[in-house]
């Protein structure tokens, strides 16, 4: 994210609320001067520019960064697999929509239900197909509360709070194919994609499959694939799942395919529902 003089839209008006301004969605003056105001008070270089830091300052996130989708201008989408994606135009972003037809038939979400079940999963995680890279960006309780077996030690949450690099080195470390803490391979392999696809041998696994290397320039991942990564993902562990039906039991089950657990459910179901009575 980076939000500077000229800069608009809905981040911007979001920035522009919290700061307390008319909420124009225009970056001018006025916003840039309240920007710095903010920074210097929060011991910020005080530059007026908004970027990942100042973001988080401003509100207080522990969340995943966004990182927007190429923007790819779609006039019609064809049918796949007689399936009537123009539908889901206004549903879904049309930078996402563009990606639909590629991340299908190469991942075969090739019917209705599974591609129902995709795009609910994938708009949850990512914030309405918005949020593109993991940022952890824990203060030291939350640290505990969410990592809590690799901060055991008195004081230690302390010395790595607010450090979203340091906190992935060390809780992705010596899995996933990633090496130790020292390497770096945690924060270079973090949550990517609009399912956050994590840890080398992923990254490996779907660079081999999209034929780009991903591994060198995990960034790829974010910006160029995030509906494909996300794909690769769902092919490999979720695709039987979705063929089980339009239930929310069904619903329950592809979310803890993917979450690990039911977080967010009613906004999955309520996105299920959604897509499939569009695409049915």
């Amino acid at each position: 994210m980076l939000l500077k003089i000229g800069s608009k839209g809905e981040d911007v008006k979001k920035l522009q609320s919290k700061l307390g301004l008319g909420a124009d969605g225009i970056f001018g003056k006025g916003t840039e001067e309240a920007v710095k105001s903010f920074q210097t008070k929060n011991g910020l270089t005080p530059d007026g520019i908004v970027g990942e830091g100042t973001w988080n300052k401003i509100f207080g996130s522990q969340q995943i960064i966004a990182e927007p989708a190429p923007v790819v201008p779609v006039v019609s989408v064809p049918p796949l697999a007689g399936i009537k994606l123009d539908k889901l135009k206004g549903h879904i972003p049309d930078s996402v929509l563009a990606q639909i037809p590629e991340t299908m038939a190469k991942f075969d979400i090739n019917t209705p239900l599974r591609l129902a079940h995709f795009l609910a999963q994938c708009g949850h995680e990512s914030g309405g197909f918005r949020l593109t890279k993991e940022n952890l960006n824990y203060s030291a309780k939350g640290l505990i509360g969410t990592f809590g077996k690799y901060f055991k030690e008195a004081g230690l949450a302390e010395s790595y709070q607010r450090n979203p690099t340091k906190i992935a080195n060390r809780v992705y470390a010596n899995r996933m194919g990633n090496g130790p803490e020292s390497s770096g391979d945690g924060s270079k392999y973090c949550g990517r994609g609009f399912i956050q696809l994590t840890g080398k041998d992923n990254y490996t696994a779907f660079s081999k499959s999209i034929g780009e290397d991903c591994v060198s320039n995990p960034e790829l991942v974010a910006t160029k694939y995030p509906l494909a990564s996300a794909g690769w993902f769902f092919k490999r562990n979720c695709l039987s799942k979705c063929d089980a039906g339009a239930s929310d039991a069904v619903v329950t089950s592809v979310t803890k395919c993917v979450n690990g657990g039911t977080i967010g459910l009613p906004d999955r179901i309520k996105h299920f529902k959604e897509y499939y009575s569009l695409l049915a």
